[in-house]
């Protein structure tokens, strides 16, 4: 079995572990508030290609992969190519009657040298694909950052290890709140920092792929897997809260928008009944969900944190707290699965060092991967433990390492049980104000390059124009987005009409 570590960030992404099956759909878009929002996502390097063109600088993922560091050898060179192929996309989207698109913007192609001057065609393209959204009314969700640090930055002062870049990224989202903000009105500051501080400084699965033994995955040159994790946190939750308090001091009142941060959430569940195995569940919980969101509601990290931890944990001080506490108007969830939960206290506190990993006094077993009802505990939990603050689902879905890319009932099957939990948490009273699948069509993926399939729509990454295909799931998302009802009917009947054919699965929709 792999180390704990390296199942987290494969589970993050979606790893293939089985996916049991559940019952059509019994509800429809109106079954759903009417300000509530469907959408789809992706991020900048691993959906826009065009890396080298028109003044883009390398990020810290273009020397990652150019270092051979993917499995597949893979870079992010020319991805699904949506640079030159946004119109396309948009037409996609709105043909499906997306109503809402996330994306990233590519600090390095906007602004190339980390800081300063802007890049005018880089700045011109994220301009038309706002205003190509806009004009098909779909909502864009914009993430400032999606782990793809400027190189330069990285060269310079070792990125988010210093506290350097809370001026450097504040500067940087001024940027864009002062040129897209009179259109974009949901912004995203940092995407899933608790697994970008793990991938990144833990185990060294992510660019900059900084490590230390006997705690990293990959080939260690460079790191310190003790520290640089919690180190890397507090300067991004740093960086959050100053580009908040940006935000709301200088746009806000102008521009009507929402600004929030990204975490990564797993349903944790104890094994057994046992008190230590109870107290080790909401340990887990502590670690990696109150890690990131407890300084954004209570001023501080978990007391359990700082209490493991110790003094490799950085302590805020009165006026960061201050600055740090409510900086949100929301949060994003990116959820796939579910853990179970066992006590390991006894092994974790007698190693000689300890990573972010072993800090949790905790071992944890797989479920399948479809556990629709964790989500729901999940959307319950932040209601109880967080007094019920604004919540979007931000990244939900399936298909790492499968290769049954067209014919994807195994997707619909997933979804269907997500999006109904998240039906099912509405009504219990959680307050979710959106949905969003990952991902809009086939990307890089960080962990699996091209070897796995979790778009919507399929890319053919070996032809040049790099064509999407509608899969099965995108249709079943477009007819559930257009209130047509599924109840009770076979999925291919559904969708193509019982003399449909497998080769119409290819076909564009209108």
């Amino acid at each position: 079995m792999a180390p704990v570590v390296v199942y987290l960030l494969l589970i993050a992404l979606g790893l293939d572990l089985g996916c049991s099956q559940s019952s059509p759909s019994k509800f429809n878009r109106d079954d759903f508030p009417s300000e509530f929002v469907f959408g789809a996502g992706s991020s900048a390097y691993q959906v826009e290609g065009a890396a080298a063109e028109d003044g883009r600088a390398p990020s810290i993922w273009d020397t990652h992969t150019h270092a051979g560091k993917m499995a597949d050898k893979s870079t992010g060179d020319i991805a699904s190519d949506q640079y030159h192929k946004y119109k396309e996309d948009v037409k996609l989207m709105n043909d499906m009657g997306l109503e809402a698109y996330r994306f990233s913007i590519s600090w390095s192609r906007l602004i190339p040298s980390g800081r300063g001057e802007v890049n005018p065609k880089g700045l011109n393209y994220y301009n038309n694909l706002i205003n190509e959204l806009v004009e098909k009314g779909i909502q864009p969700h914009v993430t400032l950052y999606h782990l793809d640090l400027p190189q330069v930055l990285e060269d310079e002062y070792n990125g988010w290890l210093s506290p350097r870049i809370v001026d450097d990224f504040t500067a940087y989202a001024n940027v864009c709140f002062r040129e897209f903000g009179d259109r974009v009105s949901h912004w995203t500051t940092i995407v899933e920092v608790n697994m970008m501080s793990i991938g990144s400084y833990d185990n060294g699965l992510f660019a900059p792929g900084r490590c230390s033994d006997p705690f990293g995955v990959t080939n260690c040159t460079s790191g310190n897997s003790t520290t640089e994790p919690y180190i890397s946190t507090h300067n991004a939750l740093l960086a959050h809260a100053s580009a908040v308090h940006l935000y709301r001091s200088k746009y806000q009142a102008l521009q009507h928008g929402w600004i929030g941060l990204n975490v990564y959430t797993f349903c944790y569940s104890p094994l057994t009944d046992s008190k230590a195995d109870v107290q080790a569940t909401q340990r887990s919980r502590d670690f990696m969900i109150g890690w990131i969101v407890d300084p954004l509601v209570f001023g501080d990290y978990p007391e359990i944190m700082k209490k493991i931890v110790g003094s490799r944990l950085p302590g805020f001080t009165k006026s960061q707290s201050e600055r740090l506490k409510g900086s949100f108007d929301f949060i994003g969830l990116n959820h796939y699965s579910s853990l179970f939960v066992t006590d390991n206290s006894a092994k974790g506190l007698a190693m000689p060092l300890r990573d972010y990993n072993a800090d949790i006094l905790a071992a944890f077993t797989e479920t399948p991967l479809s556990d629709p009802d964790g989500l729901r505990k999940v959307l319950e939990y932040f209601k109880q433990k967080y007094k019920n603050l604004p919540v979007y689902i931000q990244e939900n879905g399936y298909g790492l390492g499968l290769k049954d890319v067209l014919n994807d009932t195994g997707r619909i099957e997933y979804l269907t049980g997500y999006i109904g939990s998240t039906l099912e948490a509405i009504r219990n009273g959680s307050n979710v104000r959106g949905y969003f699948v990952w991902s809009f069509m086939d990307c890089f993926e960080f962990l699996s390059g091209y070897e796995s399939r979790l778009g919507l729509y399929f890319v053919d990454f070996e032809a040049k124009e790099r064509p999407r295909v509608p899969k099965l799931s995108a249709h079943w998302f477009s007819n559930f987005l257009k209130r047509k009802k599924m109840k009770d009917r076979g999925v291919h009947s559904v969708l193509f009409g019982s003399g449909s054919s497998e080769a119409s699965h290819s076909q564009p929709y209108l």
